[in-house]
């Protein structure tokens, strides 16, 4: 059955969630009733991502995140770390990490590899065209399923160059990341090309911009969350190996579903 990975935001400025989980306390928490409810992986992030969101200082990103690793990976759970930065990444590692999900796919500092080979972590690779803030300055493609697919071919490469196993690694066709919303949409219907690939496939389509393509501009989350669930479902069909979602409930009983209808 496909994995599900909860997202932890220990942000104030996520844009689904920011503020709610900034307090340690309460990101420790979230990540608990995440995985109670059935998530696999807790994916915690201390720097927004988003569209125009600005980068943060990686040490205010360790103090963010490295007591939320630290607990939730003491309590048993499998804790990934969501960052761009090879510093954090390391101390979220010596912290109890097991992934490091980089959204940039390495590009965003050059010594992340070299830092995820030395420690035996998995690594995300996510397909990336530049900073947040000026992302869809790139958005511009031909036949987005290939593109995508041959420059993650390329992270890939220069990971196993870096000393990484191919076995340790998972690739992210990065919805939402410098495309636009028909671009998104066209990239999920071509997700075969980045599952040719052959390493484990982690797509994110939760709560993200592009789904008002399906639902209009004013859906709140809950319906952002019931979409959610739905691309989740037609991504586990498409050969997803996980899905990263908010609403590991939701999403846990549309895979359910799924699975029962496939029998």
């Amino acid at each position: 059955m496909t994995g599900i990975w909860g997202i932890v935001n220990a942000t104030p400025d996520s844009f689904s969630d920011g503020g709610r989980y900034f307090d340690a306390d309460d990101a420790i928490a979230h990540g608990r009733l995440l995985r109670a409810q059935g998530a696999g992986v807790l994916d915690i992030g201390g720097e927004s991502t988003r569209p125009g969101a600005e980068r943060v200082d990686p040490a205010e990103e360790r103090r963010r995140i490295l007591p939320v690793i630290a607990q939730l990976a003491a309590d048993g759970a499998a804790v990934s770390v969501d960052t761009l930065n090879a510093s954090t990444a390391v101390a979220a590692i010596g912290a109890g990490a097991r992934i490091v999900n980089d959204v940039s796919g390495g590009l965003a500092d050059p010594d992340m590899f070299a830092a995820v080979a030395d420690s035996g972590a998995d690594i995300v690779l996510g397909h990336w065209r530049g900073p947040s803030a000026d992302m869809y300055a790139q958005a511009q493609y031909t036949r987005i399923g290939r593109e995508v697919a041959a420059e993650l071919r390329e992270r890939m490469e220069s990971a196993a160059a870096a000393g990484i196993a191919p076995a340790r690694v998972i690739v992210d066709p990065g919805i939402g990341f410098a495309k636009t919303v028909a671009q998104n949409w066209e990239l999920l219907r071509e997700l075969d090309d980045v599952v040719a690939l052959g390493p484990r496939v982690l797509v994110g389509t939760s709560r993200k911009r592009f789904l008002t393509g399906a639902l209009g501009e004013e859906a709140s989350l809950e319906r952002r969350d019931a979409a959610t669930a739905v691309t989740s479902v037609l991504a586990a069909r498409a050969g997803a190996w996980a899905v990263r979602v908010h609403d590991v409930a939701g999403t846990r009983d549309a895979l359910a579903v799924r699975a029962a209808w496939d029998g």
